[in-house]
């Protein structure tokens, strides 16, 4: 089986891609490329079983809503409903990972990373065209949403403090400790740039992520939620267990 990762940033110079191979009880780093490009995403996606895209994959359904009721002048509020603004900044999805693990995904609404899924919209579209199997909600398809930081905290193994050039330390020590609990996983040429450019591990983690998705280690919608999650997209989170699982 071979997993694909993306670190997907809203310009390609900072979005990562990474490719592992898994056989039986053991995987292999097998590629880690950095500035990718939508075309380079689609084209490393075509030979992998399942693709990791850090980003969210759509919007709240009720702020889609709102956009198009606001620019019609139709949009009324319930004075009713306590937090209305709330279901328009987060998606069922976001709560669902709040009340899992206590990490507070971005607003894809309300913060920048907006501007990444404006991208990711353009690539689920060119994907869709190059005749890829899309589906947000992660049951069928190639894709899945991850959400890295999630899967480390699932994992584990420590989920923040390690982003950026000033804490180079920490990511190093981050990656030791995964290499440590991971030997079955082999990072070849590729262990140096893991250990320093946090974008390139983000990508391998969601590269494992996509493992975890692969082979029903992940917690999937439930069923009020499958049609919502084909709108907004879901996170798929891997299960507290599941990481040695990847193999064997």
């Amino acid at each position: 089986m071979r997993t694909i990762g993306v670190d997907l940033a809203a310009q390609p110079k900072k979005t990562w891609t990474a490719s592992i191979i898994w056989t039986g009880n053991s995987a292999q780093v097998v590629s880690v490329n950095g500035e990718c490009s939508n075309d380079e995403i689609i084209d490393a996606s075509r030979s992998a079983d399942k693709v990791g895209i850090d980003c969210p994959l759509g919007w709240p359904d009720p702020f889609v809503n709102f956009v198009v009721d606001h620019r019609k002048l139709e949009f009324r509020i319930d004075q009713k409903i306590d937090g209305w603004r709330s279901d328009l900044l987060y998606r069922r999805t976001d709560t669902a990972v709040r009340r899992a693990t206590g990490l507070i995904p971005l607003s894809v609404s309300a913060d920048k990373i907006a501007h990444l899924a404006i991208r990711c919209a353009g690539l689920l579209s060119q994907m869709t065209e190059s005749g890829l199997a899309v589906d947000r909600s992660g049951l069928t398809g190639l894709i899945a949403e991850v959400y890295p930081a999630a899967s480390l905290k699932r994992w584990a193994f420590k989920y923040k403090s390690y982003k950026n050039e000033k804490k180079l330390g920490a990511l190093s020590t981050m990656f030791d400790r995964l290499k440590d609990a991971a030997p079955w996983l082999a990072f070849g040429t590729f262990d140096e740039i893991c250990r320093s450019n946090d974008d390139a591990f983000d990508a391998v983690i969601a590269a494992m992520t996509a493992r975890a998705v692969a082979i029903g280690l992940t917690t999937p919608p439930d069923e009020e939620s499958i049609a919502l999650a084909r709108l907004e997209g879901w996170i798929c989170l891997p299960a507290q267990d599941s990481f040695q699982r990847l193999v064997g």
